[in-house]
């Protein structure tokens, strides 16, 4: 006779489970030695690179009789300093030369940068890696090396104390950087997306302005914010080209507050406080495009 197995009592089981139960939390673990090491390096080297920044514009508000005082700190700040050295110096026609001559030279370039990469990424034309070693020469050569032709050259042509000679000669000496950018950026854009919009009725142009440059941006910015600051900051050009103190750029004007015999430490400081100003500004309000445009075509 075969034996009969009893079914299993399904409530006597459910009775005997244990009651269910939340899964325990983790307990929160803190940061690895390594990521806290990394840190401390970090923020060590940015209170390093920050101090110079900091004694300047501490500098800057220090009265005139506490500038050979041994405290880090004045005892009062003089904010008139940043008015004084605006109304008693040629600081505000040297801002605006600089204004000038960084904005002309970084739209120049873009002009002729522009169409030299497009062209070069573009195109697979006899010469091409000459063209790109030649420019790539030209970037070698630093401005102080040809100061004396330039000098003479410009002197012939009447055009020292000018804007445009300085809008030139920065414009020359930063083309070569921002066609290699343009063209490495540019050159990993699909040439299909160009296709695609020639085949729907746009031309060579149209496809340039419509599809490749709003891909592009992000070198077009970095080539442009690279190209502002060079002309920005240069001073041995402008040193040399422009005698003419009213024609001088803002890294040559500060210099007027430096003499034979003394500095006027806080009027250069605050000169030089006005003169980074807004290039910081520029650069963080785009740095985020800067970086991808650095990055272009590293990855394809």
């Amino acid at each position: 006779m075969a034996q009969q197995t009893a079914a299993p009592d399904v409530r006597a089981t459910a009775a005997h489970r244990p009651a269910h139960t939340p899964h325990a939390v983790p307990p929160r673990r803190g940061p690895r030695p390594r990521t806290v090491l990394v840190a401390a390096v970090a923020w060590l080297l940015a209170v390093v690179f920050l101090l110079p920044y900091a004694e300047m514009v501490i500098t800057a508000l220090r009265p005139a009789d506490e500038l050979r005082d041994p405290s880090y700190l004045p005892h009062h700040f003089e904010w008139a300093n940043f008015i004084d050295v605006w109304h008693d110096s040629s600081l505000g026609a040297n801002l605006r030369v600089t204004l000038l001559v960084a904005a002309g030279s970084t739209l120049l370039v873009l002009l002729v940068a522009l169409p030299a990469a497009y062209y070069t990424a573009r195109m697979r034309y006899r010469g091409r890696r000459l063209f790109l070693l030649l420019v790539l020469v030209t970037q070698m050569f630093q401005p102080t090396s040809l100061l004396v032709g330039l000098y003479r050259e410009f002197y012939q042509l009447g055009m020292l104390n000018s804007v445009w000679t300085l809008i030139l000669c920065n414009a020359a000496f930063n083309l070569a950087f921002a066609i290699w950018i343009l063209t490495a950026y540019i050159g990993s854009i699909p040439v299909a997306l160009e296709e695609s919009a020639m085949i729907d009725g746009l031309g060579r142009v149209g496809a340039l302005v419509r599809i490749t440059l709003p891909l592009a941006l992000p070198g077009v910015v970095t080539a442009m914010i690279f190209t502002f600051i060079a002309a920005w900051n240069e001073f041995v050009m402008g040193l040399t080209l422009s005698t003419v103190q009213e024609s001088q750029p803002l890294t040559v004007g500060i210099n007027s507050f430096i003499g034979n015999y003394t500095v006027q430490w806080n009027y250069l400081f605050a000169g030089s406080v006005i003169a980074i100003v807004p290039v910081v500004a520029l650069f963080a309000f785009i740095e985020r495009k800067v970086v991808s445009g650095l990055t272009a075509g590293s990855v394809k």
